[in-house]
């Protein structure tokens, strides 16, 4: 008899699962010697929050099928981009454009996508999913599929304080992940700090990045601190960069958002860091390599009513004459903007 009661009460115990609760504890982000981000009020990162949106970016239940999550497009391996010309969807349709990185979103506040149709990212992290070149969901599906999942109820619980699951609350989480995803240790990085010496090609193509050309007086310049200044070496606007005729438009950018003449194949300047390893390069991806890029600049701007004054002047005067060593130390520069610990750092891996 003793020994029958001992048994149920050790079941009773096993089935007796600790209930989840509310977790406010806010998720401190580690912005290095960045400026503070603007985060949004309503949104703060918990680390419950956090935890949840990693849960969700890694979810393959947020798609058709459940063949494919956030992740397949952004990999971590690949800076959170992806390095195929056009993603690939779960009905095996290619995107219309490249996929943008997804690391330091927590200083750009002028919208999202190339286009900038997003103007916050809870709303950017819920659009791929509906996509139907993208995850191809609808988002009552979710709902709905996540909602049979007891990992998931428990989890908005301590997010959120219920386990009500909503499409907002989902976006929401999502955004809190990605507003953590920081690159901001790089070789460049610690050359400013004064704990790392760049090499003379380096230090070369550093000083043609930062520096204005003049075909007047001969001095050399990239001029690309115009445009990829600052700590994030982006400018959060959006640009037409020359690679297109009037004629030869064929994504016309942000203008199918606005719908202003003035912003006819413009598209979000992305961020130079990590540039090295997420290839390919611009909108469409039709660069393959950096010095393909560089190229572009130095020979290849194209006039357009809507392209870049500085651009359109140096165009007029045989573009940035750099030679060969100098196109190769711009390059060599570019790449002291990796930060490999982005790679690696399990803050961001998947969780399951």
């Amino acid at each position: 008899m003793f020994s029958l009661s001992l048994m149920i009460t050790l079941i009773a115990c096993g089935d007796d699962e600790p209930q989840a609760v509310f977790d406010p504890t806010r998720y401190e982000i580690n912005t290095g010697n960045f400026p503070p981000p603007m985060l949004p009020q309503d949104n703060l990162p918990t680390q419950a929050g956090v935890k949840l949106g990693r849960m969700l970016f890694y979810e393959k239940a947020l798609s058709k099928g459940e063949s494919m999550s956030c992740a397949d497009c952004h990999q971590q391996k690949d800076m959170f981009s992806d390095i195929r010309r056009f993603s690939v969807g779960v009905d095996n349709l290619d995107g219309h454009r490249q996929a943008m990185s997804v690391f330091n979103l927590a200083w750009h506040s002028r919208g999202f996508f190339w286009d900038g149709r997003s103007e916050s990212l809870r709303d950017q992290a819920l659009r791929p999913i509906q996509d139907p070149l993208e995850m191809n969901e609808s988002l009552e599906n979710v709902v709905s599929k996540l909602n049979e999942m007891k990992i998931y109820q428990d989890q908005f619980v301590r997010a959120f304080g219920t386990s009500e699951i909503t499409s907002e609350r989902i976006g929401l989480a999502i955004e809190q992940f990605e507003l953590t995803l920081i690159s901001n240790d790089s070789k460049f990085d610690r050359f400013q700090q004064g704990t790392a010496v760049l090499t003379e090609a380096e230090e070369r193509g550093r000083q043609l990045f930062f520096s204005e050309f003049d075909p007047f007086t001969g001095q050399k310049g990239g001029e690309c601190f115009h445009c990829h200044g600052g700590f994030n070496f982006a400018n959060d606007l959006f640009m037409n960069n020359g690679l297109d005729a009037e004629a030869d438009f064929t994504d016309l950018g942000r203008f199918e958002v606005t719908g202003l003449p003035v912003d006819l194949a413009r598209f979000k300047v992305p961020t130079l860091r990590n540039i090295a390893l997420t290839p390919p390069y611009m909108h469409d991806g039709r660069f393959a390599t950096l010095e393909e890029v560089i190229e572009h600049y130095n020979t290849g701007v194209k006039n357009s009513s809507t392209m870049e004054e500085a651009l359109f002047h140096n165009a007029q005067h045989g573009g940035l004459q750099l030679n060969s060593q100098e196109k190769s130390d711009l390059v060599e520069f570019l790449k002291t903007l990796t930060d490999p610990a982005l790679q690696t750092d399990i803050r961001f891996s998947s969780p399951f």
